[in-house]
């Protein structure tokens, strides 16, 4: 299998590109997103449905995810259950289900942001340069350790995992981010 189209770039500082996979069955949309994101340091891959999302991520590593919730024959959600299975990769929620319910389902399962469409393309590259930061700050840097140990609870970077007296518990990205703060605190 092959992704359907791609878009290299280098950061406006001259640095590599931040490398994003666009799931999405809107053609055009991925067209046009991809256009748009390369002059502003982006390097979209993109796809048009689940299973090709999930192959994509099994081949190769992503800075970010943005998934669209309808998707043909494997849904957003299930993309997004399967790939928190397996990755921690931020994800940003793009979609044209914009209810409440929608967004808390898609929070819940783990996204880090939502985006209901239509959007404004400047809105969409804010999110996206926000979810980066935050993610680039969780990821352990050289001479930083590794994991947080606060009584029972331990808390591992590299992973994005958590456990209580050895027990893993499963965490959104936010609920992961409040708890490391959390510790942290504790800790200092």
């Amino acid at each position: 299998m092959q992704a359907n189209s791609e878009t290299t770039s280098e950061d406006a500082q001259g640095g590599a590109a931040m490398s994003v996979l666009l799931i999405d069955d809107d053609r055009e949309l991925c067209r046009m997103l991809a256009e748009y994101l390369a002059p502003e340091g982006f390097k979209i891959t993109a796809v048009h449905d689940g299973d090709e999302g999930l192959y994509q991520l099994g081949r190769h590593h992503f800075d970010l995810i943005v998934l669209d919730v309808m998707l043909p024959r494997l849904s957003g959600l299930d993309v997004l259950r399967q790939l928190r299975q397996k990755v921690t990769t931020p994800v940003l929620m793009l979609t044209a289900r914009g209810e409440e319910v929608d967004r808390v389902v898609g929070l819940e399962l783990g996204a880090d942001d939502y985006l209901p469409k239509p959007f404004n393309p400047r809105e969409l590259v804010a999110r996206m340069r926000a979810i980066l930061r935050r993610s680039l700050m969780l990821e352990p840097q050289a001479g930083r350790r590794d994991h947080i140990d606060v009584g029972p609870v331990s808390l591992h970077f590299s992973s994005r995992t958590a456990s209580v007296r050895g027990q893993t518990v499963n965490l959104t990205g936010v609920e992961f981010r409040v708890l490391e703060v959390l510790m942290q605190q504790v800790e200092a």
